[in-house]
């Protein structure tokens, strides 16, 4: 997610979206089901420039499998060479991180980073941040430019490395021209990671409960699907984080999460948003 720039925005999306949740119509109990990953996957954003050897360290003491690292194709790569290297050490699998809500309609710069990406020789795959709904002209011109991040889909996926979205809970609540948006991303994607940002496992407004129709929709498209937990200060909405908490409180409610989670076929995993505010979590 794009930091500092976007919280405020992301606050407002962040509780419309419990809006949305709240007059959702309830649905079917799940019969009981094998996830994708083990309780205790773990991935992790990286958006900053590093110490290598201090996040490979923190990944395999936190049973991180999968790391997203920011890629700049402009940048020197001295060091995310170094950290490729160390992941493959580590059993640890590397995905490029990019991507801006401009990239809706900007699908020049979207597919040059992708192909200098793959080109590196450095990433499993890539690990995309578009958010189209942070642009301005979201709320009066979304029939416009959802046929266009659809678009960006097929062409981003024609590259070749796996591609991995990352997607807002609500985004089954989107209908343009007939079609849910949702599904329309789980038929292009290789994978997402559902920004389920809640303090909480399970209930209503929690993890699990926020997330549960996308998860859902990504078992009948036979798509993996990880949830997303937010370790950054978020304005006004302290139960979207665990920023001010402790890292031992994290672990134990992603825990649950685990447990619970087992009953939907597409889970596969949490990714921790981000490695720089998770190491500040105290305890």
């Amino acid at each position: 997610m794009w930091r500092s720039v976007a919280h405020a925005v992301l606050c407002v999306v962040l509780t419309m979206g419990l809006l949305v949740a709240s007059v959702r119509p309830r649905l079917p109990p799940l019969a009981p089901e094998t996830s994708v990953a083990p309780p205790g996957t773990r991935a992790m954003w990286l958006w900053e420039r590093e110490r290598p050897e201090a996040v490979v360290d923190w990944a395999k003491a936190r049973s991180v499998t999968t790391i997203f690292a920011y890629y700049d194709p402009r940048a020197d790569v001295t060091e995310l060479t170094r950290l490729r290297a160390l992941c493959d050490d580590a059993g640890i699998a590397l995905d490029a991180l990019g991507g801006e809500p401009a990239w809706t309609t900007d699908h020049a710069t979207a597919l040059a980073w992708a192909r200098a990406a793959a080109a590196s020789g450095l990433f499993r795959g890539l690990h995309v941040d578009v958010e189209p709904y942070l642009l301005p002209a979201w709320e009066e011109r979304q029939a416009a430019l959802v046929p266009q991040l659809l678009r960006l889909l097929d062409e981003l996926v024609l590259i070749g490395p796996p591609v991995e979205l990352d997607v807002p809970f609500w985004l089954p609540t989107v209908q343009v021209g007939g079609e849910n948006l949702a599904d329309a991303v789980l038929a292009r994607v290789d994978g997402v990671t559902v920004m389920s940002y809640r303090n909480t496992a399970t209930g209503g407004n929690s993890m699990l409960g926020v997330a549960d129709d996308l998860l859902r929709r990504a078992g009948k498209a036979a798509k993996p699907a990880r949830l997303g937990a937010e370790t950054q200060a978020l304005g006004d909405c302290a139960y979207c984080t665990f920023h001010g908490g402790t890292d031992s409180a994290m672990r134990a409610t992603l825990s649950d999460v685990d447990r619970a989670a087992q009953r939907y076929a597409a889970f596969e995993g949490i990714a921790v948003h981000q490695y720089d505010t998770w190491i500040a979590l105290t305890g």
